[in-house]
């Protein structure tokens, strides 16, 4: 079945926009796509046609998926838009756009991706550690890609510049098909005092 806009279930994927990455990046960011419309999620992404972003996009789209892409106008200009999106929404500002993709996703996910993807993901975690969303975030850690990251994560709590509570803002899914059941039971978060709503 495909997608409709009143289910208003949107996963955010983060991924990389390059052209040059090893064929297997996009094999599995295309599997991605498939399986977020099996599983029943709509997608919302940065709105690009190139690399992994168009790679899941595309898939998502032949799989009968519902598609929002969030463009600058810069990028736009230089034909960097997937027009085939359901929604494709232009924004002026970078910042903009990381706004309208948080808003109107239910979940977040991380691909493997370069300095883009990694300031979108430490963004979303922020928010979470700050309190400012509760919003399930997975990271997708393709043959490791992300293990020296996850590892800088620990030794910032080791060395206190984080608390613990650190490694309880996402989860990390090794395969594709485990990240559907990440997204259904994401890992509670508890922030600390300084955050929380004062009643």
């Amino acid at each position: 079945m495909a997608f409709s806009p009143a289910m208003a279930k949107l996963l955010c994927v983060y991924c990389s926009s390059s052209k040059k990455l090893d064929a297997k990046y996009y094999a599995a960011a295309e599997e991605v796509g498939r399986a977020l419309v099996a599983c029943g999620w709509g997608l919302v992404y940065g709105g690009g046609n190139v690399g992994m972003m168009h790679s899941v996009a595309q898939s998502a789209k032949d799989a009968g998926g519902y598609v929002v892409g969030v463009i600058p106008d810069f990028m736009k200009a230089r034909e960097l838009a997937y027009h085939q999106a359901d929604e494709l929404i232009t924004v002026g500002t970078m910042r903009e756009r990381k706004r309208i993709m948080e808003e109107r996703a239910s979940a977040f996910l991380a691909l493997p991706g370069g300095i883009g993807t990694l300031e979108e993901l430490a963004e979303i975690m922020t928010l979470r550690y700050i309190n400012r969303t509760n919003k399930p975030v997975v990271i997708f850690n393709q043959d490791g890609f992300y293990d020296d990251l996850l590892r800088f994560f620990e030794r910032m709590t080791l060395e206190r510049f984080k608390s613990p509570g650190l490694q309880s803002l996402f989860r990390v899914a090794g395969g594709v098909p485990e990240i559907w059941p990440l997204l259904a039971t994401p890992s509670s978060f508890e922030s600390e005092a300084i955050w929380k709503e004062a009643h």
